[in-house]
């Protein structure tokens, strides 16, 4: 005979069971909560970005100098082979995100109090390889999926297709608005996927056990509950990168490494 006293337990079991099954199941990029982000956040994160690379200049100068180094090579072979400018941006997307998880290391060390080291920070990515390489494995199809776009794009608007130079060319020349349009498009399109599913991946990647799936979702989720200030982030990117440039690459020696270390801290403020 059951007592009034059994069932009790036996209900309050039944729930402890269900709590301990629910607090064990895997937490999905739908779980994981996010923080609102204000255009001070921004600003806050390249002010605590600045101060990382101060505290430790000699790996950030590191890095930032692998950064020119692969402009002067990317403007090299565009001088000398234009037709390989496409392979060799596609595998400047793949190592872009190693180089910056040595920025986003020696950010985390800084943040737990430790002092960061250059050897950890530049095998900080070992520990996560298989993640990372099915990361970097996605966005290189889609920057190839970018540059099939754009071919298809050349072939509608012109007989024949141009080499990198006379696309250059064409894109100055208003005579051609309607591709010009058309192809700034695509890019836009392409562009903000990929920024999108990456703006706080790598970090996350880093920071905890995640798979490259729901750390891309979650970025993504980011992006869409909080565009207007994701779009201005982007803007802010796009900008310093773009005057880092203008010096034969020279300002991405510091340039580089400071926003690598401000996207980890708005991974922070933004992944709870």
């Amino acid at each position: 005979m059951t007592t009034p006293h059994s069932s009790h337990d036996a209900s309050h079991d039944s729930a402890h069971d269900a709590t301990r099954d629910d607090s064990s199941r895997p937490a999905t990029a739908f779980d994981i909560p996010l923080r609102p982000l204000s255009w001070r956040t921004l600003v806050q994160c390249l002010r605590l970005g600045l101060r990382d690379f101060k505290r430790a200049p000699w790996i950030g100068l590191f890095y930032g100098a692998c950064f020119v180094a692969m402009g002067w090579a990317l403007l090299a072979v565009f001088r000398h082979a234009p037709v390989y400018v496409l392979a060799l941006s596609a595998g400047f997307l793949l190592m872009g995100p190693f180089l910056c998880m040595g920025l986003y290391r020696v950010s985390q060390q800084l943040e737990a109090g430790g002092a960061p080291h250059f050897a950890d920070s530049l095998f900080a990515w070992r520990t996560r390889l298989g993640t990372l390489a099915i990361f970097g494995f996605a966005l290189l199809v889609l920057e190839m999926l970018w540059g099939r776009a754009a071919l298809v794009v050349f072939a509608v608007s012109f007989d024949g297709m141009p080499d990198f130079k006379g696309s250059l060319l064409a894109l100055l020349d208003l005579d051609n608005l309607g591709f010009i349009v058309a192809y700034l498009a695509v890019g836009a399109v392409f562009a903000g996927l990929i920024y999108a599913v990456s703006v706080v991946a790598i970090p996350m990647i880093l920071d905890r056990q995640t798979d490259a799936i729901t750390a891309a979702l979650t970025s993504l989720r980011l992006v869409l509950t909080q565009t207007p200030v994701l779009l201005v982030w982007g803007a802010i990117v796009t900008v310093l990168v773009v005057l880092a440039l203008l010096p034969g690459f020279a300002g991405l020696l510091v340039v580089g490494p400071w926003l690598g270390h401000a996207s980890w801290h708005l991974y922070r403020h933004a992944v709870g």
